[in-house]
């Protein structure tokens, strides 16, 4: 690629979160990540309009992952294109494009175990109903190791980087390393003060990734993720940044190994702390926040170090389990 290619964040907001998407303004524009129904109309018309841009030259929509405030505009999005963009999302987080039960099917079979809340279902399943602006089927389903074009000479890259979802990828503009990545690094977390990630060894795995093989020049993040004292990270990182927030999403999640092996060896406990059964971590690492509030990432992510221990062939979690290629 011979000439830059612009970024520009767009902002779009839901309660307690910021829902950034990202335009990139190439020969084919397109924009990563979509935000909740609302925000094609709210948040995307306006900020491309003050770039004399239009919505409707929009020809490809990225999603870096498939949770419900990063795929819930994308139909809303497809519709003010005519239809014409293409719609991108890795196989493995496709069913939560196709489907709002997916959601709700992925709630039941993980943090719900612990955040028994008898109206948890019901409030998700509205909740989808309300920020999905339609179900669909991607026009292009990606794995890692794909090169698309925007046209011209600007080209993106398709990189897995599984761990806060299985489905989550990184798309690297070409030439200039410009970095996409959704949540796939989580620092302190967000607005709940937690990591959040369903695969451990994918999560240290995909970060390792980046910090060696990709090595991003700019890097986008998907809400602003916070420092160990509560300070947020922009969402448009520059090198030295990024190998930051890198190398410390990496060692908090080694202090979260530590404190989760070490639970998870002492045995789970039952107890009146609204952190349990996984008390003595939130009580190793400090954690104060409130971990019922979605999307709940203190008990997604222990509940992966637990499915992670239970599925381990010894029955110590892994530190150093291979993941299938990046791409």
């Amino acid at each position: 690629m011979t000439d830059s290619v612009a970024v520009h964040p767009m902002v779009s907001p839901w309660g307690r979160f910021g829902l950034y998407s990202f335009f990139i303004d190439a020969p084919e524009p397109a924009i990563v990540d979509t935000g909740i129904a609302s925000s094609p109309a709210q948040g995307m018309i306006p900020a491309l309009e003050k770039l004399g841009r239009r919505i409707e030259d929009v020809r490809w929509i990225l999603l870096t992952h498939g949770h419900i405030d990063h795929i819930g505009g994308a139909f809303a999005l497809w519709e003010l294109t005519g239809r014409r963009a293409q719609v991108v999302i890795h196989e493995a987080d496709a069913p939560l494009l196709r489907s709002r039960r997916a959601h709700v099917d992925e709630y039941l079979s993980g943090r719900a175990q612990y955040l028994l809340d008898p109206d948890g279902e019901a409030q998700l399943t509205a909740a989808t109903n309300a920020v999905i602006s339609g179900e669909m089927e991607p026009t292009l389903l990606v794995r890692g190791g794909e090169t698309i074009s925007l046209g011209g000479d600007v080209t993106v890259s398709v990189h897995a980087i599984p761990g806060h979802t299985p489905g989550s990828v990184a798309y690297v503009v070409d030439g200039q390393n410009d970095v996409f990545v959704g949540d796939a690094v989580q620092v302190h977390g967000a607005a709940n003060g937690f990591p959040g990630f369903v695969d451990p060894a994918g999560y240290r795995s995909s970060l390792q990734f980046l910090c060696d093989e990709i090595r991003p020049q700019r890097l986008y993040l998907g809400h602003p993720y916070r420092r160990a004292d509560g300070a947020p990270y922009g969402v448009e990182l520059d090198a030295g940044q990024a190998r930051e927030a890198l190398q410390e999403s990496l060692e908090i999640e080694a202090r979260v190994q530590n404190a989760a092996f070490g639970c998870l060896a002492a045995g789970l406990q039952d107890t009146d702390s609204p952190y349990s059964p996984f008390a003595r971590v939130a009580e190793d690492l400090g954690y104060a926040g409130d971990p019922t509030l979605e999307p709940s990432p203190f008990f997604t992510t222990l509940h992966g170090y637990r499915t992670a221990l239970d599925h381990s062939p010894s029955n110590h979690l892994p530190e150093d389990e291979e993941i299938s290629t990046h791409g």
